[in-house]
């Protein structure tokens, strides 16, 4: 059974990097859709350097919808490049760019060049939640057990 599609309209900021591709799956059974940087020359980052990493992508998300900015896990695993805020929140009322927060975890330099996919950009439905005061909460199981209270491994 196929998922649900649910439009997303995209809006380049600049045409001169048209021949960078749009967000995209990279397979039939993705989840997270592929972004690009878009430089307009080779970015460096070093051991420990946050960057806020351009797209030249801003979108329309339908309302009651998120886009969530997530690592590549390729990219984690062989550089340690991570996404800082991950997962990052696009709101379905944001029109700007569409930046990615980058953090290189690794002692080694890492060059990211314009066209290369920074993250994943994985689109989810919002639920609202009614948040109402009250002097009692229902007992659970758990209780007030925290930070490891199940003790399982």
């Amino acid at each position: 059974m196929m998922p649900e599609k649910v439009l997303v309209k995209f809006k380049r900021l600049d045409d001169r990097y048209k021949n960078i591709p749009i967000p995209e799956y990279a397979t039939s059974g993705s989840a997270g859709m592929d972004i690009r940087a878009t430089l307009d020359k080779i970015l460096v980052l070093k051991p420990g350097q946050i960057e806020l990493v351009p797209t030249n992508i801003s979108v329309e998300i339908p309302h009651g919808y998120e886009i969530q900015v997530r690592p590549r896990s390729g990219l984690a695993f062989k550089h340690g490049i991570g996404v800082l805020n991950s997962p990052g929140t696009i709101d379905s009322d944001y029109r700007g760019e569409i930046k990615i927060i980058l953090i290189n975890l690794s002692k080694e330099d890492f060059k990211i060049s314009s066209g290369d996919r920074i993250a994943q950009l994985v689109l989810s439905k919002v639920y609202l939640a009614e948040m109402r005061e009250s002097d009692e909460l229902n007992n659970s199981k758990r209780g007030e057990g925290g930070f490891g209270h199940t003790g399982k491994k």
